[in-house]
């Protein structure tokens, strides 16, 4: 028989949350977040592209992006923008396209960014997972994805 888990520790187990401080000013990182040709130049695990990316950054606006992996596979990914405030934070859905390009189960990721000394602290927060397997693939993905716009919000600022 399995041991009785508490809400708080599925929970917990359930949610990702990253912290970087990334050498940028804070309204260059909030423009790597909501810029198409922008983001497609970090979104993803290290690898990957992005071929398509739509955005209507907004309250209510919907966003897409495809991201191509190294074989050659894409994976499209969906929301809609719950809350937009420049240039301090991002509140958003998160939903893996089936199929029939219909969204999938969806996440909540929150994206804040807290300037400091001209360089960002940003916190992305994205819940609740299905469970702790796919929060640990999210993370993966989250921290390649994470280097690659440390990496281009340096060069972007040179």
């Amino acid at each position: 028989m399995a041991a009785p888990t508490s809400e708080s520790t599925t929970s917990a187990e359930r949610e990702l949350l990253l912290t970087r401080t990334l050498d940028a000013p804070r309204a260059l990182v909030f423009r790597a977040w909501t810029e198409p040709e922008h983001l497609a130049r970090w979104w993803g695990p290290q690898g990957f592209t992005t071929p398509s990316c739509t955005m209507d950054v907004r309250p209510g606006g919907a966003w897409r992006i495809c991201m191509r992996a190294p074989d050659g596979v894409d994976h499209w990914v969906q929301g809609v923008y719950r809350e937009v405030v420049e240039p301090e934070r991002l509140v958003t859905t998160w939903a893996w396209e089936e199929a029939d390009g219909s969204p999938g189960r969806e996440t909540l990721l929150t994206v804040t960014l807290e300037e400091r000394d001209d360089r960002t602290v940003l916190t992305l927060h994205q819940a609740l997972f299905g469970d702790a397997v796919e929060r640990e693939n999210h993370q993966d993905g989250w921290s390649q994805a994470l280097d690659r716009l440390a990496a281009d919000v340096v060069e972007a600022k040179a």
